[in-house]
């Protein structure tokens, strides 16, 4: 599953490849409420076929309009805002006072797109430069904290997965864990010393380690920008990897299973050379309260509890797991 910009980006290189006119469509900036995020794209082809998502749909139809109407007649990028006025802001599915700007981009075979896929494929992290007056492209190496950026000469989107996760177990719920967190634009690392779960495996994108857990987090440099979800329910495996990870910046640590599991697990993390407050970083039982039973519904779960808290968003006590029981078949 690749993620939304991922999925525009390639339906873009298939376009051209094919001789098809098209152009690429990035939020560059926003102002007050807007329904998508700055470095939100989407693609436009010939017949006004379309990728991806600015807007709540009102502005992908204005957009598409357009081009059945006109065809695609720039040769340059162009800066185009919405919603400056209130019934800008009606007509175009924008909240009361928003306003969005968008960079409009005619590609080109020289817009280095596919260049752009290659380095993503191999989980680069890469910034794309886009100068305004010509539509010249200069792609380099971006830092996990670069932001898209704009003035008057030049547009930086970044592209590449800014998030890791590293998943401890190949059962079956990591499976669903790792394809989903794939199309939320997470570089996915699934570590798992057993072979007979090691055979079994394969999930496209995501890479697989066999090494004790314990040496993966540590090998990996957990930063603020990485998750770590031990769902073997093996002590030997997942207690390891939790108590060097729990030291870590990451922004989520979390293991599958009941209330009551969870709670020797901390008993047992305590025995170790962790605060109290460092153990209780670790999120268990893990996920929110959906009423999930089936794998794929706990690696919703899971994925949900992980966005709120990388977006800081607190939990009602409500959405907590209360007994865990979505938990207790095996991953």
């Amino acid at each position: 599953m690749d993620s939304q910009d991922l999925e525009v980006l390639k339906t873009c290189e298939r376009w051209l490849n094919g001789g098809q006119a098209c152009e690429l469509v990035t939020v560059v900036k926003t102002w007050g409420s807007s329904p998508r995020p700055e470095g939100s794209m989407l693609a436009i082809g010939e017949g006004g076929q379309l990728v991806g998502s600015v807007s709540g749909g009102c502005i992908e139809d204005d957009l598409i309009a357009r081009v059945q109407e006109y065809g695609f007649q720039r040769t340059c990028p162009e800066l185009l805002t919405y919603g400056i006025t209130a019934d800008e802001a009606h007509r175009f599915g924008l909240p009361c006072g928003g306003t969005i700007q968008l960079l409009i981009e005619p590609l080109t075979l020289d817009s280095k797109i596919s260049d752009l896929l290659v380095r993503l494929a191999q989980h680069e992290l890469v910034a794309r430069h886009v100068n305004i007056h010509t539509g010249g492209v200069i792609l380099k190496t971006a830092q996990a904290d670069d932001a898209l950026s704009i003035d008057q000469n030049e547009m930086t989107n970044i592209h590449g997965p800014r998030w890791r996760l590293l998943i401890i177990g190949a059962g079956q719920l990591s499976r669903f864990l790792a394809t989903i967190a794939l199309g939320m634009d997470y570089q996915v690392t699934v570590c798992d010393p057993r072979e007979e779960y090691q055979q079994a495996w394969h999930v496209d994108g995501v890479r697989l380690v066999h090494e004790m857990p314990d040496d993966t987090v540590m090998a990996m440099q957990l930063d603020g920008r990485s998750a770590v979800v031990a769902l073997t329910h093996d002590p030997k495996l997942d207690d390891m990897a939790l108590i060097e990870a729990l030291k870590s910046p990451a922004f989520y640590v979390g293991a599958i299973g009941s209330r009551a599991n969870n709670a020797k697990r901390k008993e047992r993390l305590l025995e170790f050379d962790l605060s109290v407050a460092q153990v209780e970083k670790l999120h268990g039982p893990i996920g929110i309260y959906i009423g999930s039973k089936t794998p794929a519904e706990i690696a919703i779960s899971i994925l949900a509890e992980m966005t709120a808290i990388k977006n800081k968003v607190a939990l009602a006590p409500e959405n907590r797991i209360d007994i865990g029981k979505q938990q207790m078949s095996k991953s």
